[in-house]
């Protein structure tokens, strides 16, 4: 038996965070398991993606393959939910995750999608110090997960292009979160495992921000999502940042 690689070490990984999501790794593309309530959820997140990414760009975002010919990260891509959509609209995919087992799953599930994607069990601080840079880095619900914000967003900017953006999307620290994210989605509707998030670690908009500004990142949008129970879809909601939402910063050209 092999034995499993170590997990990549910089001072963002919070080992029992990575555990946790790998223990729960063969489900990524059960889309009635434990990872359901992110498969409702892309839909708005991917559209969110492609308008914004697509827009910036000057490209037009309902065209075959809007986001051809630019370079895109996903940081944290889990089991790949993200990045195989990411590169059937065109763009060329980079995916890294610190746990290994998901970097397994999501190699095996592009493979079976015929999908070139560039998988690695890596952290992002470990592409920053080879000097890789992407037109655009996607960094979807990692935040709230890692062990030192300010580290962690230092080295996402560092993988972004100047004149590029990265998208992030988190949950913010409010009463509002905690009865909805942790009481209702992990205890009342058991739409995931308890313990999945820890609420002290949610991230407010104030808070990424301020992160985001002295490593030369400029949040130009924030965006909520909500989840309609009776339509049983999520929503963008454009005033309403209270638990879900997403924020899209710019790096400026160099001058």
């Amino acid at each position: 038996m092999n034995k499993e690689s170590p997990i990549p070490i910089d001072g963002t990984v919070d080992t029992g965070e990575i555990e946790k999501f790998a223990a729960m790794a063969e489900e990524w593309w059960d889309t009635n398991g434990k990872f359901k309530p992110l498969h409702k959820l892309n839909p708005a997140r991917l559209g969110f993606l492609r308008d914004r990414i697509a827009g910036h760009f000057e490209r037009e975002p309902i065209a075959p393959a809007p986001l051809k010919g630019l370079t895109v990260l996903d940081i944290g891509c889990g089991g790949g939910l993200i990045t195989e959509p990411l590169r059937r609209l065109g763009a060329t995919m980079t995916a890294v995750d610190a746990a290994e087992r998901n970097i397994e799953i999501a190699k095996i599930h592009a493979q079976k999608m015929a999908l070139d994607i560039d998988y690695r069990y890596a952290t992002a601080g470990q592409l920053a110090a080879e000097g890789k840079q992407f037109d655009a880095v996607v960094n979807m619900e990692v935040i709230e997960h890692v062990a030192d914000i300010h580290q962690f967003i230092s080295e996402c900017a560092q993988l972004v292009k100047p004149g590029g953006l990265m998208i992030l999307a988190t949950l913010n620290r409010t009463a509002k979160s905690f009865a909805l994210a942790i009481v209702g989605a992990e205890y009342v509707l058991r739409w995931l495992p308890r313990g999945t998030h820890d609420w002290r670690k949610f991230v407010k908009p104030s808070e990424l921000a301020a992160a985001c500004r002295p490593v030369g990142l400029e949040m130009t949008e924030l965006m909520g999502l909500r989840y309609d129970p009776l339509k049983d879809r999520w929503q963008l909601t454009p005033n309403d940042l209270d638990v879900n939402y997403m924020a899209v910063t710019e790096k400026p050209v160099a001058q």
